[in-house]
């Protein structure tokens, strides 16, 4: 295990060296930056701030100035929100963490168990009813159903805010306030949850299907064990094993899978900020940010590796 670890360390730190390399190129390669696309600054003005932000150095002097801030945990400054990058992460990323926590909760929770009904029931009226809702989910865009549940739930009838973390003004505190970002939760975690059962339930049923035909099922049922512990506690879990290898995308996906999310519902996360960077080329955020996401994806590869040899002991790492 201590060999494997190592090896995947050091795989980890040469896929993120390449990872920032490619990054830095393809944002350096974009036309423009924050300082030439304000019409607002004269001639002079600009080639002073760009004197001031490095932005007239060398390709590689800004590489390689932009590595050594990273390797000691700063991704650089914003230039749109004057801010250090790690600040406005710290300020945003939270929020993001706490909408995807809750909905991927929920996606789970209901994929796992409309999958195992759906493969158990094959061909039922139930398991057409899911395969419709499946390729629905997967076909209507994330803006039109958050835009619909905005005009129904929130402009008609009022039921839930339309958007925002909190009300606009509000100055509530302790429960009050929990209760206020619950209630502005609700409709973008019911979009995000809408949005990821189609998928993943579509992926539990195909396991299921796939462990529900093995010899030992066949060997438990002729043993007369109940349905219940058949499928619970024997079939599910062998399915659950190849989803396994999702966790480890899910860690990056908890903070990069709400851009447009964030965005319609006015959610004050580290995505609708990614979505404003790009605006105003604030390319150092922008980096930051994907170096972020990156650095989430190995370490989460690592982690659904090693949970698919906790989980399976025939698996040799």
């Amino acid at each position: 295990m201590s060999s494997y670890l190592l090896r995947r360390l050091l795989y980890m730190v040469l896929i993120l060296a390449a990872a920032s390399l490619f990054i830095f190129a393809l944002y350096a390669l974009m036309p423009g930056d924050f300082v030439s696309g304000n019409l607002r600054l004269s001639a002079e003005r600009k080639a002073e701030l760009r004197e001031i932000f490095g932005l007239n150095k060398p390709l590689l002097e800004r590489y390689g100035t932009w590595m050594n801030q990273a390797l000691h945990g700063n991704f650089g400054f914003s230039l749109a929100q004057q801010k250090p990058v790690v600040t406005l992460f710290n300020e945003y990323v939270w929020n993001s963490f706490l909408l995807a926590i809750v909905s991927t909760f929920f996606t789970w929770l209901i994929a796992v168990i409309i999958g195992v009904i759906s493969a158990y029931k094959q061909y039922s009226i139930f398991d057409t009813l899911v395969m419709i809702f499946i390729f629905a989910a997967m076909s209507i865009p994330s803006f039109f159903i958050g835009l619909f549940l905005i005009k129904v739930l929130a402009v008609d009838l009022k039921w839930l805010p339309p958007g925002g973390m909190t009300t606009t003004g509000s100055n509530a505190t302790g429960m009050a306030y929990i209760r206020e970002v619950l209630d502005h939760m609700i409709l973008p975690v019911v979009v995000m949850t809408l949005l990821g059962v189609g998928s993943l339930t579509r992926y539990f049923r195909s396991n299921m299907l796939d462990v529900i035909r093995q010899d030992y099922i066949r060997t438990a049922r002729a043993k007369g064990l109940k349905e219940r512990v058949i499928l619970y506690r024997h079939a599910l879990r062998n399915a659950l094993l190849p989803a396994i290898t999702l966790v480890g995308f899910e860690l990056p996906g908890l903070f990069g899978g709400s851009l447009i999310i964030e965005k319609i519902f006015n959610w004050p996360g580290i995505g609708q900020l990614y979505m404003q960077s790009f605006t105003v080329r604030d390319y150092p955020l922008l980096m930051g940010f994907t170096m972020f996401i990156a650095i989430l994806t190995v370490i989460g590869t690592l982690i659904s590796d090693i949970l698919y040899r906790v989980a399976d002991p025939r698996i040799k790492l």
